[in-house]
């Protein structure tokens, strides 16, 4: 499996120049190039690299090796879409692959640049440390908006084997609590609700002074501060989902079970949300949660089984009456057969733990009503 860790770097004031100057003229170069292959509607980088090699290195004074990557670059980005023309940033991303990176006892990197080779110190947290005996000669050199400098290093290591659970930890995704799991446990998302309100609060508030700003520098000013809440907003969101998402996948771990989840692809285009829902249901990462719980149980050997989420909310996980009068409230379920009252979404996970145990025994041709017992 890969990943990607991040190593920071810390470069003097003439390296950090030098790696400045060359990533501008390399992305200078990509623009170049992008602009003629879509011209041509060309995203093959041997294609590219037979047209313009000698010009871009001419014309900007590269590397071989440097020229090469510009190919590959910009026939990435066109086989996303080739009808969109790509530009790119002065301070887009630059690529390092094995003939301009050297890494020395994972304490210094030796990195090539316009004015020659230059060796910087780097510094990494643990967990990039216990990951550095894995790591590939590919980088991606990154200059951050406060100047940081950071190698975002691939990491390709084998997964944890894969192991054939008994059980199922059943979880349940929603706004109030932002995962239930069938054994009853609740992590709440009153701090998210909180600072989701807060930050579209400011942010209505400040793009209504924008509008009304005769001035374009105080407009200016304004947009740069919203672009700056979303983005703490968006790491806000990351790290909770991080921290939750390695939570649930120990909590399965330890007890030597699976995860299910259920599968809400296209959730939002077949449900219709009043109003007052619409910015909570569209304010949170929950695509983003399952895919961190994805790629985490793969990596610690989880197994995750995603299951219908038809009535998972409505059904009662004792006697497995179905209807819409169980659910009291977002809280609140109540069967109006066996009259079972509990926490609605602790529920909704104990039904959605007995689906997968019904994939699992339906998969091994055995008894569904047992297994989902």
């Amino acid at each position: 499996m890969k990943r990607v860790i991040q190593i920071q770097l810390l470069p003097s004031a003439d390296q950090a120049t030098a790696l400045l100057a060359t990533m501008q003229r390399f992305n200078a170069a990509c623009d170049w190039v992008a602009e003629r292959a879509f011209e041509r509607k060309l995203a093959n980088r041997y294609a590219l690299h037979k047209l313009y090699y000698y010009k871009v290195r001419q014309q900007f004074d590269l590397l071989g090796q440097m020229a090469c990557l510009t190919f590959a670059q910009v026939a990435a980005a066109y086989k996303r879409d080739r009808r969109k023309k790509v530009s790119f940033r002065p301070l887009a991303s630059m690529p390092y692959d094995r003939h301009l990176l050297h890494y020395r006892d994972f304490k210094e990197v030796s990195l090539s640049t316009l004015q020659g080779r230059i060796v910087v110190s780097m510094v990494m947290g643990d967990y990039q440390a216990s990951q550095l005996g894995h790591v590939k000669r590919y980088a991606e050199l990154v200059r951050r908006r406060d100047g940081k400098w950071f190698l975002m290093a691939t990491v390709e290591c084998d997964d944890a084997p894969p192991v054939d659970p008994d059980d199922f930890l059943g979880i349940d995704l929603g706004i109030a609590n932002l995962a239930t799991d069938s054994d009853g446990q609740r992590h709440s998302g009153a701090d998210v609700e909180r600072v989701r309100v807060k930050c579209q609060t400011l942010r209505q508030r400040l793009q209504s002074v924008a509008d009304l700003a005769k001035n374009h520098r105080a407009r200016k000013r304004i947009r740069k501060k919203l672009h700056r809440r979303a983005r703490k907003e968006a790491n806000f969101r990351r790290n909770t989902n991080h921290v939750l998402s390695k939570r649930l996948v120990e909590q399965a771990k330890d007890t030597i079970r699976g995860i299910a989840l259920e599968d809400l692809k296209g959730i939002r285009d077949s449900i219709r949300f009043r109003k007052p829902q619409r910015a909570r249901m569209a304010g949170w990462a929950f695509d983003q949660l399952r895919q961190f719980i994805a790629y985490k149980a793969q990596a610690a050997g989880v197994l995750v089984k995603r299951v219908d989420p038809k009535h998972t909310s409505q059904r009662c996980a004792e006697c497995g009456h179905v209807e819409r009068a169980n659910r009291l409230s977002q809280s609140e379920f109540c069967c109006r057969r066996c009259g079972h009252q509990a926490h609605a979404d602790v529920n909704a996970a104990r039904n959605i733990r007995a689906r997968a145990l019904c994939q699992r025994a339906y998969s091994f041709g055995l008894p569904t009503a047992a297994a989902a017992g």
